[in-house]
């Protein structure tokens, strides 16, 4: 063999090196940047519960695929974290006890940010939503607000913020001499939905972006949006070093414009609404 050719060989080598070598830097510096002995459930994989039945932030698409904002956010997180994202799709009522059992790492089903709430676990605020009437198409009952639901049957998912503004907003109504509601629980919004629709209740008292997917489908009307706006959305967990790691991930998302990208998509309301905003993403834990 001439020694040009063994030149040229080399310089390929060399030149194929450099390219691998290239080729792993991004990954090298995403892997100097991960956090390390984060407590999980399961090592090398983020876990997070979903209550995947409330569309556009989450929900089970026609094609069996978990979507949403949630979804996306989820996904978002794990990878700038260096971890495998994993989802468990359970009903809202065994979120926060499987949290504290650690069935799970990170609660991510746009849970309600609230006193009681912040007292057991740490809470990441990232999301603020107000909340809507929805009727049935063309708003048949000419309802304008809740004090027009006094005395009929009205639908609301089981266990959020929903449920507990709904109950407050009945008492106070027939404090001042209205008749009470008859507030019927669904276990998703999928099933209370499917009870407006059977007209088997007046009205579901639901998210604002929940209630406009729900109208998008052409069988409902937003009666009334824009209510009690300020109570944000909140992940949540248990173990502080992962709520430092979750935030950073935030800010970071926050920085380069995928956090805004990601909320524009489906027209979500950012945390920056929130009274208490400061910036920043942070945690919050007040036991």
């Amino acid at each position: 063999m001439t020694k040009p050719t063994l030149r040229k060989l080399a310089f390929g080598a060399i030149a194929s090196f450099g390219t691998l070598l290239a080729a792993a830097l991004p990954s090298l510096a995403q892997a100097a940047d991960c956090p390390s002995g984060l407590p999980l459930s399961q090592p090398g994989k983020l876990v997070m519960s979903i209550n995947a039945t409330i569309p556009p932030t989450q929900y089970v698409d026609k094609d069996g695929k978990l979507v949403g904002l949630n979804v996306d956010l989820g996904n978002e997180i794990a990878k700038r974290l260096c971890l495998e994202p994993v989802f468990q799709n359970v009903s809202f009522e065994v979120q926060i006890p499987g949290l504290q059992t650690k069935r799970w790492d990170m609660i991510n089903t746009g849970l309600y940010y609230n006193e009681d709430r912040v007292k057991i676990m740490q809470l990441v605020p990232y999301q603020v939503d107000a909340l809507a009437l929805i009727v049935a198409d063309g708003n048949p009952l000419g309802v304008k607000s809740a004090e027009d639901l006094a005395g009929k049957v009205v639908g609301v998912e089981i266990g959020g913020f929903e449920e507990k503004k709904l109950r407050e907003i009945n008492d106070e109504q027939v404090k001042a001499g209205k008749p009470a509601m008859d507030i019927r629980v669904f276990n998703t919004y999928g099933d209370t939905f499917l009870a407006l629709g059977a007209g088997q209740i007046a009205a579901v008292f639901a998210g604002d972006s929940v209630g406009k997917y729900y109208q998008e489908q052409g069988k409902f009307t937003m009666a009334v949006t824009g209510l009690y706006p300020g109570s944000p959305g909140a992940f949540a967990t248990i173990e502080p070093a992962l709520a430092e790691a979750v935030v950073g991930a935030l800010n970071a998302m926050l920085a380069d414009g995928t956090y805004a990208k990601l909320m524009d998509k489906t027209g979500a309301t950012k945390i920056d609404a929130w009274p208490q905003w400061k910036g920043t993403f942070a945690y919050y834990f007040k036991p």
